[in-house]
């Protein structure tokens, strides 16, 4: 089992809340962005640098991540090709993705999207707040004694 990153937009206190669980757990937490990303000295931690471009670290942990595998990513379609690979996807405030949700975060980002591009204003996500940090952090947890229990 694995722990692997869409780094680039993923918010610090995440960061280091993945840095402590692969220390105590003693799993690879794999960083993937396309510039290098701070990390801690560990054995357990490390940083995949690809390169620019559209989908690029997304479609790197699409690659390698396996079925045992927990990816961490407010990436909804990164998000859906994982579920189809079997592995689990949650996002940053501690969102499990599952085969019964994916589709329909699937149609509200599209909807989103065009709702962009036809000029109208919808705001970015709320701010990053601390309840979100605990709901992740024990969504984590919770994930993490399952897949260790197998």
């Amino acid at each position: 089992m694995r722990l692997w990153v869409d780094a680039d937009a993923c918010p610090n206190v995440i960061k280091n809340i993945l840095f402590r669980a692969a220390e105590r757990v003693q799993i690879p937490c794999i960083l993937v962005a396309n510039q290098a990303v701070s990390i801690p000295p560990s054995k357990w931690i490390e940083r995949r640098v690809v390169s620019s471009g559209f989908d690029v670290a997304d479609n790197y942990i699409v690659e390698e991540a396996t079925a045992e595998d927990i990816v961490i990513t407010a990436d909804i379609p990164l998000a859906s090709e994982i579920i189809d690979k079997g592995a689990v996807a949650i996002n940053p405030r501690g969102e499990l993705y599952t085969k019964e949700n994916i589709r329909q975060r699937l149609n509200m980002r599209d909807f989103m999207e065009q709702m962009r591009s036809s000029g109208v204003q919808t705001g970015g996500p709320a701010s990053f707040s601390q309840q979100d940090r605990m709901v992740f952090a024990n969504t984590l947890d919770k994930l993490l004694a399952q897949r260790q229990n197998h």
